[in-house]
């Protein structure tokens, strides 16, 4: 593989509010690279969406647009004036036009945006991945593939050769390439940092220079030249084992410290930050939450109060599990902070499952953190081999993936060894192959959030069932190659479209209609 998936950029996180990570984060991540490629002076934008993709209809209710305005004023993921960044964008002089016409284009979440202001026009096209990942593939018509993880110097020019001479003997870099296009050209930099201010000021003095942009990243965790990660499958990760006797968490804080170039303890320790994160939010959560526009209450107070009053079905780790799950997706819901898990729309299932789980088990925050890192890690191989984006996988690529990962985790948790972590997301991920996403009202709240708790669960049974020593009988590695083949054969409309499934029946469209009905609530699935 070229890149290697980093469990805290593509798998946990990242941190935001918004009802989607791969339409507000992803969209916001998309803007920010737009706003340096302007030089953070844009007066109008054009942004055009493809019908017979996903953001055709879902970009402003599932909060593209959001997160665009957002990204387009420099904001963070978690800024909490994103519910009305359209106002500010509007505030600050910005004009958007948004257009669904026919791009061409070959992903159903792609972005072509032209950014223009007095003096220059600049155009984009990106993609987001799941998650809130995302890839630039064009910029003024020339091709590139920019995840947003360095630092991208791109050179505009007429004639590379001297440029390329002088480059080579004077800067640091990870990657250096012309990037020929039919009207424009540039020298693409990738590198750790920007190159200091004496190289640009000679660059900018050579007459086949015509200007340079400079793109910072956008994800936590950089990439960097000759990178090396340990294991990329289930059947490596057990080679790279050997007789080392290592637990899944073990093994996943060796993949993140070659992945990240960090220390051991820098892994755990942010993995502790993330950890402590979800659980602030679900302790918000079980508080009540309020916001104007959704569909769905604070329906944990309800189970809270079943559960204190001994009048739900037994099962209380089940039952906590239940409650935490509702609890956070509310947060998300009312436009709290939340961490991607491995999306926000299955931001519940992962962090319920640990969380609940230990609590009920009263363990140390030390165990939540090891079982994140291992479901991290069950994580990486699905996302580097298959994918966490509804919009082509269906939600078996989110809360299905949620429940493999919690499944893994929780065994851990519970003392079993890496051979049942294994097998118990395999079991998982095996019940949720062809999941369908579509969003009732066209919101991610229902049957997101059902779909969660079934996710979380199913972790739970899992988990037992592997600790039982339950026979998986496909390999994890093979569940996760059928989870991308299944996941290519979902119909479109099944695909987070709200073209099919829930999202046509009678009671959904009554639902979106009376929705719509209320024209001074910009964003409607916040």
């Amino acid at each position: 593989m070229s890149t290697y998936p980093s469990i805290f950029n593509d798998v946990i996180g990242p941190v935001m509010r918004g009802p989607s990570s791969s339409h507000c984060a992803a969209s916001l991540r998309i803007a920010r690279l737009c706003r340096d490629l302007m030089d953070e002076n844009i007066r109008d934008i054009f942004i055009e969406f493809d019908p017979n993709g996903s953001l055709a209809t879902t970009h402003k209710s599932q909060g593209s647009d959001m997160g665009l305005f957002g990204g387009f004023l420099g904001w963070e993921a978690y800024d909490e004036r994103l519910p009305e960044s359209e106002k500010h964008l509007q505030t600050a002089g910005i004009n958007v036009n948004i257009a669904i016409c026919d791009i061409g284009a070959d992903h159903p979440n792609t972005y072509k945006i032209t950014l223009s202001n007095p003096c220059e026009i600049r155009r984009l096209t990106a993609i987001s991945t799941g998650g809130g990942m995302i890839e630039v593939i064009d910029i003024d018509g020339v091709t590139v593939s920019m995840a947003g993880d360095y630092f991208e110097t791109l050179i505009y020019c007429t004639k590379p050769e001297r440029i390329l001479e002088f480059l080579k003997a004077s800067v640091v870099y990870d990657e250096l390439q012309f990037r020929a296009g039919a009207d424009l050209s540039f020298i693409e930099i990738k590198a750790q940092a920007f190159p200091d201010a004496l190289i640009q000021q000679e660059l900018l003095a050579m007459e086949e220079v015509a200007f340079i942009k400079y793109l910072k990243p956008v994800l936590p965790v950089m990439a960097r030249k000759n990178l090396r990660v340990p294991f990329i499958t289930c059947a490596e990760m057990l080679e790279y084992q050997g007789d080392h006797n290592k637990s899944l968490w073990e093994l996943a804080v060796d993949y993140e410290s070659a992945r990240g170039n960090i220390s051991a303890t820098e892994v755990f320790e942010k993995m502790r930050s993330i950890v402590r994160i979800m659980a602030n939010a679900i302790e918000l959560g079980l508080k009540g939450t309020h916001y104007e526009d959704r569909i769905l209450g604070s329906q944990s107070l309800q189970f809270q109060e079943k559960l204190d009053g001994q009048q739900l079905i037994g099962g209380d780790v089940n039952n906590r599990v239940i409650l935490y799950v509702s609890a956070m997706m509310e947060v998300k819901s009312s436009m709290g902070v939340i961490v991607a898990a491995p999306t926000a729309g299955s931001c519940g299932a992962l962090p319920g499952a640990i969380i609940g789980t230990a609590q009920s088990l009263q363990l140390p925050e030390d165990e939540m953190v090891k079982a994140m890192l291992a479901a991290g890690l069950i994580g990486v191989f699905i996302a580097a081999h298959a994918t966490f984006a509804a919009e082509v996988g269906g939600c078996m690529a989110e809360t299905g993936s949620g429940g493999g990962m919690a499944a893994a985790a929780l065994v851990g948790m519970r003392g079993g060894t890496l051979e049942q972590s294994l097998a118990a997301a395999s079991l998982a991920l095996q019940n949720s192959l062809g999941i369908i996403c579509d969003p009732i009202g066209n919101r991610v709240e229902a049957p997101c959030l059902g779909r969660n708790v079934m996710a979380a669960s199913n972790a739970l049974s899992c988990a037992n069932m592997a600790l039982s020593n339950y026979a998986p009988l496909i390999p994890l590695d093979e569940v996760i190659e059928t989870m991308k083949a299944v996941g290519d054969q979902i119909h479109h409309t099944l695909r987070c479209t709200n073209l099919g499934g829930l999202s046509i029946s009678k009671s959904a469209k009554r639902i979106e209609a009376m929705l719509e009905e209320v024209p001074s609530i910009f964003l409607k699935s916040c």
